[in-house]
């Protein structure tokens, strides 16, 4: 039986108390103000023009603060319509000290015009913006303020409109500003409640055949129950609220009597809406965003989010949702470690989704990467760079600090914190100060950005790695000389050429392979899949092969999470020249044609530990820009998948059948260090008998389905 997650009507939205609302009798709109200011309502909306913002010519009136109220607008004691009441509040604001001066320096004997400007009213008209969905509004107010009340505050009074309708559970945005243009507009975002939040259902027609609708959820599913008559033809539609225009339609039906739509957890997003309405004429449609504050929807739109580098200088942030983010650059330096934040060229800012945000960057590099963050918890790292310049470098970041009077700082940026230059210490750089500073005066060093505040400079440091292992190199080739001349020496004892012998053929066989990296990336599609992924990884490992696998590294993927896990692991394998096994299975195929087919976002993970789903917007980019081959190769088990069910995006790599291609599959697993076909055979034959206990459990006892399904809908209803 399904536990309740929870129970929300439709027209709760967000004000869970019922309300009592004014009426008002007649469709008038109209003005008043409040005592001692007079305002006239122009007749008919204007054009929502606000201008340029304008100098104030002296003192002024202009909105101060904006003030909403639900009212009901009636034809009749039953037909009324919800109504937003809105009132600004103003305030006198500009020179008016310039007044004052000129009193003092004329005395009592001021002129008669300096006393008639200085009893003078002042006037305003004030514009107010009004937008919900499909409805825009400007009307304008006139107000005068008389001498007594002008006087600089934080109010010289209040003019309230009656009134803008408005749809009950709509999201509206109001804007208040005056023409000329003296200050930036007040605005204001309410959502308003919806039928069984107020006291209406006898005053507004359309509450009284709202569908009503409940959400609950077992176990990954979650379930939108609409509780309505029979035969009663209503509508439906998913969307998502978009904080900047119009929502974006995801899913709509036209549905008749009682519905169960069903949702998988991974499709649900803090701005993932439902409105309903009767099909009738006129209806109201009735709308709420439940999700906005469930943890797995927050979860959901953190691993869509993507940062995405646009050309020449500039980031932008893709998500399908807005969210509250900052960003900041960091220097990511080779070998693992925390990426530095930078804070001066690009400092912790507020960071608008889906918009283009500029770097103040003079080049970029490798190793700059942006961390976003919320609620000061480190949501992403990407380094932007790293697809078009190339794997992180082994470069020293220099940081010039400029202070007053031409003082100028140089220190190099490592684990350890910032190292003046030059510097006695142990470090790194401070071994090599002297070289740096010589190499950034002769140009050597890239400038990454430079201001008024300082500069950095980006400094290789592989020639000093190389002059550093130099001696090691002669080091190491003179032991190898003396022990060369030993084993000479016990050439002629028996044992120790057998010994030589056993050693050159593990050399041949074995080394050769065990030095290459494999990343096994896997949809768990059940736990009899798991265990048959777990035999091919540890098999491989008795090549040897230095495997990383998912199914292995459980406490590091739940600390880093899958997506973090997955970019370590892919640039650690490429970088060291290794090659990334693609496994795919009847659950993995279906997460790909599902990216191949949205286009938009890549699935989310399936659960903490699903990194094969996170992998997708990663490994998808680089199949269709033609950089997979050589770096990637895929595998199917036999009865399990036939190799034509793989995409035919991902046919441009072999894709082995196992296990009756395993000698082809080890020997592209170990690449030019391949020797012997006889050899490989013999490998491929321990591999398939690793293999096979596992893979005959796999037909005898076959998990639970895949839990790659997103919709579980009635016949008729799938998405479009």
């Amino acid at each position: 039986m399904p536990m309740p997650w929870f129970l929300l009507s439709l027209a709760l939205g967000r004000s869970p108390g019922v309300l009592s609302l004014e009426r008002l009798i007649g469709l008038q709109d109209t003005a008043r103000c409040s005592p001692g200011l007079s305002c006239h309502l122009w007749d008919g909306d204007v054009l929502c023009l606000p201008g340029s913002v304008v100098s104030a010519p002296g003192p002024v009136l202009v909105p101060a603060r904006l003030q909403t109220e639900l009212v009901l607008r009636c034809r009749q004691e039953t037909d009324c319509d919800l109504c937003v009441r809105v009132a600004v509040h103003l305030a006198v604001r500009g020179p008016w000290e310039e007044r004052e001066e000129e009193e003092e320096q004329f005395g009592a004997a001021a002129s008669p015009e300096l006393e008639d400007s200085r009893n003078a009213a002042l006037q305003a008209r004030v514009v107010l913006s009004f937008q919900a969905y499909r409805t825009t509004r400007c009307v304008l107010l006139e107000v005068q303020v008389p001498a007594a009340l002008a006087r600089p505050g934080p109010s010289a009074g209040s003019v309230v409109f009656d009134c803008f309708e408005a749809a009950l559970g709509a999201e509206v945005r109001l804007w208040s500003y005056t023409q000329p243009r003296y200050q930036k507009e007040l605005n204001v975002t309410q959502l308003l409640p919806d039928c069984k939040g107020l006291e209406v259902q006898d005053s507004i027609q359309s509450c009284w055949a709202l569908p009503w609708l409940s959400v609950s959820a077992e176990g990954d599913l979650v379930h939108l129950v609409l509780d309505v008559p029979e035969e009663q033809r209503f509508g439906l539609a998913l969307y998502r609220s978009q904080a900047h225009g119009a929502p974006r339609p995801w899913w709509h039906r036209n549905l008749t009597g009682p519905q169960t739509i069903t949702l998988n957890h991974t499709d649900l997003l803090p701005c993932l809406c439902i409105q309903v309405w009767p099909l009738e004429p006129d209806s109201v449609r009735t709308s709420t965003c439940p999700f906005r504050e469930d943890p797995r929807a927050l979860r959901n739109l953190w691993r869509a989010a993507r940062p995405r580098l646009l050309p020449p200088h500039s980031w932008r942030l893709d998500a399908p949702c807005s969210l509250p983010a900052e960003a900041t650059l960091c220097w990511q330096a080779p070998g693992g470690g925390p990426c530095r934040p930078l804070a001066p060229p690009l400092p912790r800012d507020n960071v608008t989704v889906n918009k283009a945000h500029e770097f103040p960057l003079l080049r970029g590099h490798p190793n700059l990467c942006i961390q976003v963050s919320s609620w000061e918890k480190l949501q992403l790292q990407e380094c932007l760079w790293a697809d078009t310049l190339g794997p992180l470098r082994d470069d020293m970041l220099l940081v010039e600090t400029r202070g007053p009077r031409h003082n100028r700082t140089l220190c190099a940026l490592e684990h350890s914190g910032c190292t003046p230059l030059p510097s006695r210490a142990s470090t790194r750089a401070a071994r090599v100060g002297e070289h740096l500073l010589q190499d950034l005066e002769s140009g050597q060093c890239l400038q990454l950005w430079d201001d008024d505040r300082g500069a950095f400079w980006a400094c290789p440091m592989d020639k000093y790695v190389h002059r550093r292992w130099a001696l090691v190199w002669l080091g190491c080739l003179l032991v190898a000389a003396a022990l060369l001349l030993l084993l000479l020496l016990l050439l002629r004892k028996d044992p120790v050429k057998g010994w030589l012998r056993l050693l050159k053929q593990d050399y041949r066989f074995g080394a050769a392979a065990g030095g290459r990296a494999a990343l096994l990336l896997y949809s768990a599609d059940d736990a009899g899949f798991e265990r048959l992924v777990g035999a091919l990884a540890s098999a491989l490992c008795a090549l040897p092969l230095r495997v990383a696998v998912e199914l292995w590294s459980r406490r590091e993927l739940s600390a880093q999470g899958p997506l973090a896990w997955f970019h370590a692991q892919r640039r650690r394998t490429l970088q060291e020249g290794g090659v990334v096994v693609l496994l795919f299975s009847p659950g993995a195929v279906a997460l790909c044609r599902e990216w191949l087919q949205d286009g938009v976002t890549a699935p989310a993970a399936r659960g903490p530990h699903d990194a094969f789903a996170a992998s997708l917007s990663c490994v998808l980019p680089d199949f269709q820009q033609g950089r997979a081959p050589g770096r990637y190769v895929g595998a199917c088990f036999e009865g399990l998948l036939p190799p034509d069910a793989v995409p035919a995006l991902f046919r441009t790599v072999p894709v082995f059948s196992l296990p009756s291609q395993l000698p082809d599959f080890l020997g592209a697993l170990q690449g030019p260090c391949a020797r012997g076909s006889g050899r490989l055979a013999e490998r491929a034959q321990q591999v398939s008998r690793t293999l096979q206990p596992a893979l005959d459990s796999c037909f005898q006892n076959p998990g639970a389905p895949g839990r790659g399904a997103r919709w579980a809908l009635e016949p008729g209803t799938g998405l479009e």
